[in-house]
């Protein structure tokens, strides 16, 4: 079974608790979760097969359970090397705030979107204002 449907069993499990994977020398949050990580601490959102992805080394694991508790975010952290057993958990019960952070995580990517896709208009704008400057040199200097 791929990674990411073994994500996809537990997540049936733990809907609203991030899903932390260790791979090799990082840990991996995937889907929704992977919005609420990159939210909380602006780690690299990827997009592997129309998955998006945040990791994070090994030794952060500490501070980002840390932050995770203290906004009482539910988590389980899995070893992929050992049947994707579960190593270390977080359970607030009735006070879990995944929904409230995946809210504005989601929000956050968004506008992150967003601003990409006008930095790229823009992008474009200048090179046809350069190409349109050009040009215009060009005509006046073949004149």
């Amino acid at each position: 079974m791929g990674i990411i449907n073994m994500i996809e069993t537990i997540k049936l499990i733990h809907k609203e608790d991030i899903v932390l994977v260790k791979v090799g020398t990082f840990y991996t949050a995937y889907g929704k979760d992977a919005y609420i990580i990159n939210y909380l601490f602006n780690y690299k959102l990827n997009k592997t097969q129309d998955v998006y992805s945040s990791a994070f080394p090994i030794p952060s694991l500490g501070k980002v359970t840390a932050i995770l508790e203290n906004n009482k975010i539910n988590y389980i952290v899995v070893d992929r090397r050992n049947n994707y057993d579960v190593e270390q958990q977080s359970n607030n019960k009735n006070l879990n705030n995944y929904n409230k952070f995946l809210k504005l995580a989601k929000e956050k990517v968004n506008k992150n979107k967003r601003i990409d896709q006008i930095i790229e208009y823009l992008k474009d704008l200048m090179l046809l204002y350069l190409l349109f400057s050009f040009l215009i040199f060009v005509l006046k200097y073949y004149d």
